[in-house]
């Protein structure tokens, strides 16, 4: 079967910046208190659903939150599409396994996972393919599992060319937070929180925080 375009042109993109932009993000969470205290959260929820939880970070990029989940006590695990992002990973944060392959078709059983991750990870799927996206995260949820997800709020998408001097560009679509909470319900894992904040000093547009679970 012939790959999407769009999943070609992503793996380029970040092979090409891979070095450069954990270099650049390594220490992104610190200066993030409200993405610490979601993923906090988070973790507390998958805690209390089980105490065995299995938890998986779905484009996980270089590792630095799929590193703070273990730190938080979490048996995660990452994916990401591009090879090099995850062979990064893995020289980070070796207690941690990581896994190259794709939103559209998660390596993952029916039912296997308490919790997943989407932390800035739709943002490149084109939105007539995200309901296959979310089929897949509702698929690999277990009853009672938790979704979190991440991303930029807005209609236009941004345009990046040539980050890092690298000779890639890739198109980071902002989503509505009511369209997002729409496409979470329609795979079956409803929205039980949602918080939107204002840009921090180097972002441009407001940044929101989902919370969802799948009924018992």
């Amino acid at each position: 079967m012939t790959e999407p375009d769009f999943l070609t042109e992503t793996r380029a993109f970040y092979d090409a910046i891979a070095a450069d932009y954990t270099d650049r993000f390594r220490d992104a969470l610190d200066a993030t208190p409200m993405d610490r205290a979601v993923l906090a959260l988070f973790a507390e929820l998958v805690r209390a659903e089980r105490t065995d939880a299995k938890v998986a970070e779905l484009g996980c990029g270089p590792g630095r939150v799929t590193g703070h989940l273990h730190r938080l006590g979490l048996d995660v695990r990452g994916l990401d599409l591009s090879p090099r992002m995850i062979e990064l990973a893995r020289e980070a944060h070796p207690e941690v396994p990581f896994t190259v392959g794709s939103l559209l078709d998660l390596p993952f059983r029916d039912g296997e996972l308490t919790g997943v991750v989407a932390w800035y990870s739709i943002i490149h799927t084109p939105a007539e393919r995200l309901p296959e996206v979310f089929a897949e995260f509702a698929r690999v949820l277990a009853p009672g599992g938790h979704l979190v997800l991440a991303f930029q709020v807005g209609d236009v998408p941004l345009r990046l060319e040539r980050p890092f001097d690298q000779p890639v560009s890739l198109d980071f679509r902002r989503l509505r937070p009511e369209r997002v909470e729409e496409l979470a319900r329609e795979a079956g894992v409803p929205v039980t929180s949602r918080t939107v904040r204002e840009p921090g000093p180097e972002e441009k547009v407001p940044q929101a925080y989902l919370l969802a679970r799948k009924p018992v």
